[in-house]
C-alpha cells in the first residue's frame, strides 16, 4: 500500500510491505463479537469503531458485528432493518421464537456495518442451564453473585447458539469467520469450539488481567517475571480446567493467548482524515487553544498573573488507574518540573489537565463561581466597550481628537471597580472541578497534597483535575475529548502497563506531541519505524531498564526541554508529528487483521483456502515478555512430564 509521505521522511525506516492474496469474501461471512459493540466501556469500543470502515470496504454486505443489546444505546447508534440475509435472517428467528431477544440494524457510524444485538435479559432464564453446559465442556463454575461473568456466559451462549444455527443452513458455501475480542466474548468462542460448529475462528486478547492487576499491585512485574511462579501456576491451572487434562490442547491454548510468538500481532489503528493544507490543523489548534484559556481566565480569576500567551497545556487522560496510567510518576515529575522553572525563573506557567473519570457528586461552587464571574467580567467590558465605542466614533465624525478623560464618566469607573472588586479571591483556584466522593483516600489528591501543588501564586506547574469525561455540553469545560486534545500542547502517558495505547496515537493523527513509554505498544511501534522519536513529537520514557527514579528524572527532562521550546519550534514540531499519522492508518494495520482472517480460514478449512509461506513482518508487543514467562512455564513442566 503505497504511504509516500511516510516512505520519503528520512528518519523513518519504512513501512514493511507483503503480500496477501485477496480472500473470496462473497463466498464468506464474517462476525466479529465483542461486548463492546455500539455498548463504549473502553479502548476495545475505539477499535471496532474506527476498523469498521475499512473492514466493510472489504467485505461490503457480508460482514456484521455481534454485541449485547442496551436500549438507550440502540436509540441513539443503531437504525433497525431487517437482515439481507435470509439464513440470518431464519437464524434469528428461531431464536426468537423460543425467547431470545435478537435486534438487527445498521450502526450509525463510518462504514454503516450490520450489527446483531442480542439481549441478555430475555435469555436470562436460560442461565443455569447454560452454566450446566459450560461446566461440562470445561469444568469452570461460574459465582452466582458474579453479574460480569454471568452476563459473559449468557452473551457467550447465545453467540455459539447463533452460529449453530447459521451454519446449520450451510452445506459448502458460505464459510463463516467468527473473530471474538476479548474475554467477555470468550465463553462464545469456546462453546464454538466445543460443539465443534464448522466456523473459523480467531480471538483477540487486548490486555491481560493478571497483568493489569499485577501491575496495579505496585509489583516490579516486567523485571521479576521470573519470579511470578505461583500466579503462573494459577494460571496454568485455569488452562487446565478449560481443557481438561490433555496436555497438547492447553499448549495450543497457552501458544495462542500467552506464548513468546502468538499468531500475529495487530497494532490499533484510526481512520486518518488528511486536511487539504497542512496549516488547517494548525488553525484548529489555535481555535481550541483560545478556548481552553477562556476556562483557565474563569478558573484562575484573582490569581491570573501569568500570561496565557506562555502557557503551555499539558493533559493525561484515560481510565483511572493510578499507576497503570503512569499518574504516580507524571504527578512526581510535575513537582520536580515546578522546582526547574522556578529555580531558573521561567516565565513559563504550565496548566496540567488530569481527565480521568472517578466518583463525583457534581461540580464544586468555586469552579462554578468561577467561570460566573469571568462571563460577568466579560458582559461589563463589552459594555464599556460599546459606549466608549460611540463616544470615539462621534469624536471623530465632528473632526475632533476626542478627550479620553470625558470618554469614559464616572459610572464607568464605578462599573471596572466593581468588575476588579469582584475579582478578589480570598482561597487559592480549586484544584478540582468536581466534588469527589471520599477525595481524603483518592491518590491523585493525596500525591497532590503531598508533593504541594495547590496553585499558589509562586507555583510555575498548576493542576485542574477533571474527574469526568469532556463533553461540548458541559457549563464547565465545553469542549469534546478531541477539540481539547487539538487545543493543547502535549499529552503525558507514561504508563506502567498499556499493552497498546490510543491516546498517543490519538494525539499524533491531530499533530499534538505527546510522552509515552517503551512499555507500552505504541512506544515499541513507533520505536520500531521511527529512527528518532523525539524529533518527531514522541517521546519515550524507559520504564523498561532504569529505576523508577531514573524514569521520573527522564521525564522531568523532556517535560523542561518542552517548556525551553519556543512558539516556532513547537509549530514545527506538530507539522512534524501530523506527519507520522500514515503509521497509525487502519489503511495499513488493517492488512494484520485481513493475515489473521486469512490464516484462520486455512486452518480451519486447509482443503479450500491455501496460505503462502509469508506473514506480515513482526510487531512488538507490551506484553510479550509476559507471553514468554507463561509460555516457559509450560515448557518446563512439559519437559518433566507432569500433568497440568
Amino acid at each position: 500500500m503505497p504511504l509516500a509521505r511516510s516512505l520519503s521522511m528520512t528518519s523513518l525506516n519504512g513501512l514493511p510491505q507483503w503480500e496477501d492474496e485477496d480472500l473470496p469474501v462473497e463466498d464468506l461471512l464474517l462476525f466479529e463479537v465483542s461486548w463492546e459493540v455500539t455498548n463504549k466501556v473502553g479502548g476495545i469500543y475505539t477499535v471496532i469503531q474506527t476498523k469498521a470502515k475499512i473492514t466493510a470496504d472489504e467485505w461490503s454486505e457480508n460482514y456484521f458485528l455481534i454485541g449485547p443489546y442496551f436500549e438507550h444505546n440502540v436509540k441513539t447508534q443503531v437504525e433497525v432493518c431487517e437482515p439481507p440475509n435470509p439464513a440470518i435472517k431464519k437464524a434469528m428467528d428461531t431464536m426468537k421464537s423460543q425467547g431470545c431477544q435478537v435486534f438487527f440494524g445498521r450502526w450509525l457510524i463510518e462504514g454503516s456495518p450490520y450489527v446483531l444485538l442480542f439481549d441478555i435479559g430475555s435469555a436470562a432464564w436460560n442461565l443455569d442451564r447454560w452454566k450446566g453446559e459450560f461446566w461440562d465442556a470445561t469444568n469452570i463454575g461460574i459465582p452466582f453473585h458474579d453479574r460480569e461473568a454471568n452476563d459473559a456466559v449468557i452473551f457467550g451462549s447465545v453467540t455459539a447458539w447463533f452460529l449453530k444455527e447459521l451454519s446449520c443452513q450451510f452445506d459448502d458455501k458460505p464459510n463463516i469467520v467468527a473473530h471474538f475480542h476479548e474475554w467477555q466474548a470468550g465463553v462464545g468462542l469456546i462453546l464454538s469450539r466445543s460443539q465443534k460448529l464448522p466456523v473459523a475462528t480467531i480471538f483477540t486478547t487486548h490486555a491481560t488481567l493478571l497483568g493489569r492487576y499485577l501491575c496495579a499491585a505496585n509489583i516490579d512485574f516486567y523485571n521479576n517475571l521470573d519470579q511470578v511462579r505461583g500466579i503462573q501456576h494459577r494460571a496454568v491451572t485455569i488452562f487446565r480446567t478449560i481443557l481438561g487434562s490433555n496436555f497438547s490442547d492447553a499448549e495450543d491454548v497457552c501458544l495462542c493467548l500467552f506464548s513468546a510468538f502468538p499468531d500475529v500481532v495487530t497494532p490499533n489503528g484510526l481512520n486518518i482524515k488528511k486536511f487539504s493544507a497542512m496549516h488547517e490543523f494548525q488553525n484548529l489548534h489555535s481555535m481550541y487553544k483560545a478556548r481552553i484559556q477562556e476556562f483557565i481566565r474563569g478558573h484562575f480569576y484573582g490569581h491570573l498573573d501569568f500570561s496565557l500567551e506562555n502557557t503551555l497545556f499539558f493533559f493525561i487522560a484515560g481510565r483511572y488507574e493510578f499507576s497503570n496510567k503512569g499518574a504516580d510518576m507524571f504527578l512526581e515529575a510535575l513537582s520536580r518540573l515546578n522546582f526547574l522553572l522556578r529555580v531558573h525563573k521561567s516565565d513559563v506557567t504550565v496548566v496540567v489537565f488530569f481527565i480521568m473519570p472517578a466518583k463525583t457528586n457534581n461540580f464544586n461552587v468555586e469552579t462554578l463561581k468561577g467561570q460566573a464571574v469571568r462571563k460577568q467580567l466579560w458582559d461589563t467590558a463589552q459594555s464599556v466597550k460599546e459606549k466608549f465605542g460611540k463616544k470615539l466614533y462621534n469624536a471623530l465624525l465632528k473632526g475632533e481628537i476626542p478627550d479620553l478623560s470625558k470618554i469614559l464618566d464616572r459610572d464607568d469607573i464605578t462599573i471596572m471597580k466593581r468588575a476588579i472588586f469582584s475579582t478578589q479571591r480570598h482561597c487559592l483556584p480549586p484544584v478540582t472541578t468536581h466534588n469527589m466522593i471520599d477525595d481524603g483516600n483518592d491518590p491523585i489528591l493525596n500525591t497532590i497534597r503531598r508533593i504541594g501543588l495547590f496553585n499558589n501564586r509562586t507555583d510555575r506547574v498548576k493542576v485542574i483535575v477533571h474527574p469526568e469525561f469532556l463533553s461540548s455540553t458541559s457549563p464547565l469545560l465545553p469542549l469534546d475529548y478531541e477539540e481539547f486534545v487539538r487545543g493543547c500542547h502535549l499529552g503525558v502517558f507514561p504508563s506502567y502497563y498499556e499493552p497498546w495505547g490510543y491516546t498517543p496515537a490519538e494525539c499524533t493523527v491531530m499533530g499534538i506531541p505527546s510522552v509515552t513509554t517503551n512499555l507500552s505498544g505504541f512506544g515499541c511501534f513507533m520505536q520500531e519505524h521511527v529512527a528518532d522519536p523525539a524529533a518527531y513529537g514522541i517521546y519515550i520514557v524507559d520504564r523498561r531498564f532504569r529505576s523508577p527514579d531514573e524514569s521520573c528524572n527522564q521525564l522531568t527532562q523532556f517535560l523542561y526541554g518542552f517548556c525551553q521550546q519556543s512558539r516556532r519550534q513547537r509549530i514545527i514540531q506538530r507539522n512534524r508529528t501530523e506527519r507520522l499519522s500514515d503509521l497509525l492508518d487502519w489503511r495499513y494495520l488493517g492488512r494484520y487483521y485481513m493475515h489473521a482472517r486469512h490464516l484462520a480460514l486455512s486452518r480451519t478449512f486447509p482443503d479450500k483456502f491455501e496460505m503462502e509461506p509469508c506473514a506480515p513482518p513482526k510487531v512488538k508487543s507490551a506484553f510479550r515478555d509476559e507471553f514468554i514467562c507463561i509460555f516457559s512455564y509450560f515448557t518446563e513442566r512439559r519437559k518433566k512430564n507432569m500433568c497440568v
